[in-house]
């Protein structure tokens, strides 16, 4: 797989990045997301300096993507529980 090199600008900084490029779209839609949390949280609050909102912003994303994952999980175990009761009424179908 080819690296590419592009750059990522996350509150008003260039980065220059490495990436695979499958994962080219992934950074920048990253960097978007975060840009435009940053740009909330300055509308929505009276913080000026870019570390206090970068540091929020990276609490806000942090936790987001907590709530995703144990979604994801309760979204598992529904299906899980659909299989089994599935599972059961056909075996019930069969006797």
């Amino acid at each position: 797989m080819a690296k590419l090199s592009v750059k990522v600008v996350v509150a008003g900084r260039s980065y220059p990045l490495s990436v695979e490029e499958t994962e080219k779209e992934k950074v920048m839609n990253a960097a978007a997301d975060i840009n435009k949390a940053i740009k909330l949280l300055q509308d929505n609050y009276a913080v000026k300096d870019m570390q206090d909102l970068l540091a929020m912003t990276a609490l806000q994303l942090a936790s987001k993507d907590g709530g995703e994952k144990s979604s994801e999980d309760n979204n598992s175990e529904i299906l899980q529980k659909i299989e089994d009761d599935l599972q059961a009424l056909a075996n019930d179908m069969e006797a």
